[in-house]
């Protein structure tokens, strides 16, 4: 565990004051609010309602992608045998975060969570838990900047063997579609054959109409500003990879538990997402 990364409150805490914001809502804390957590504050539940009056079911989304992220984990630390996770736009730490579901498989793992979240950043000891087998580590940095990310990373992980590279929730904040292709080569070019890419993604597929509408309210309130794509963008995110089944599909719908689908394939959700391996 890598805790001296970590600022010292003394050096970084005024920093690290002026830049958390608590007068503009912030996309982790408003997906903590909808998570029934406690990281937000009143702009972030005011925005937040605001926004499910178009999309009232998006709470099931951020339910289903969380769901999501611990099965794919899961797989990859179980069948597939990863044990190595670099997780990029970590988020607010809730239940069954990344380290915790893959030392739950595989006690060994060693998981590098990457954030430039201010906020993220003072819950960062509650990231750093670990299995005394395996290790956790934390680096602030930008999804933008992938070279520092590597950097960072490779402190921790070897980067000669398979990477779980998991991004949930993230590239929608490169707006460019090129870029955001780009941004995904170059994180999958310094890890080998037998990595895994994980991505989930707001889409047009489920209640586009709805939410174009509430993507363009979250964009006017001086957020960071964010994308919603199609299948066939998020296809090209997964261009260098071979998808698993069953393909980009709802996270609720991604290789959903027995009692999830005992009636039926779950209900779509507003976030897409897919799991594909280097080959």
């Amino acid at each position: 565990m890598s805790q001296s990364d970590l600022p010292a409150a003394e050096d970084e805490g005024v920093a690290r004051t002026t830049r958390l914001r608590t007068d503009v809502s912030h996309s982790a804390r408003i997906w903590n609010y909808w998570l029934g957590g406690k990281d937000h504050y009143p702009v972030d539940e005011e925005v937040g309602d605001q926004i499910l009056g178009f999309v009232p079911a998006l709470p099931r989304s951020a339910v289903a992608d969380r769901g999501f992220l611990a099965r794919a984990v899961r797989h990859l630390a179980g069948e597939v045998g990863i044990r190595q996770f670099l997780d990029i736009g970590t988020g607010l730490p809730t239940a069954d975060n990344t380290h915790e579901v893959a030392q739950r498989v595989a006690p060994s793992a060693r998981i590098v969570y990457a954030d430039n979240d201010p906020l993220v950043l003072t819950h960062a000891h509650a990231l750093l838990t670990s299995t005394p087998e395996g290790v956790t580590d934390y680096i602030e940095a930008d999804v933008r900047d992938p070279e520092t990310i590597l950097r960072g990373a490779a402190r921790t992980l070897d980067l000669d063997r398979p990477v779980a590279i998991t991004m949930l929730g993230i590239i929608n904040f490169v707006m460019d579609t090129d870029e955001a292709v780009s941004i995904v080569h170059r994180l999958l070019d310094a890890v080998p054959s037998g990595s895994h890419l994980v991505i989930s993604h707001p889409t047009t597929e489920v209640d586009g109409e709805a939410m174009t509408q509430a993507v363009e309210y979250w964009n006017s309130q001086g957020s960071a500003p964010m994308t919603l794509r199609s299948r066939d963008d998020l296809t090209r995110l997964f261009d260098r990879v071979e998808l698993l089944e069953p393909g980009i599909v709802s996270c609720s719908r991604w290789r959903p538990d027995p009692a999830d689908a005992k009636d039926g394939a779950p209900v779509e959700v507003t976030h897409f997402a897919g799991v594909g391996r280097k080959p």
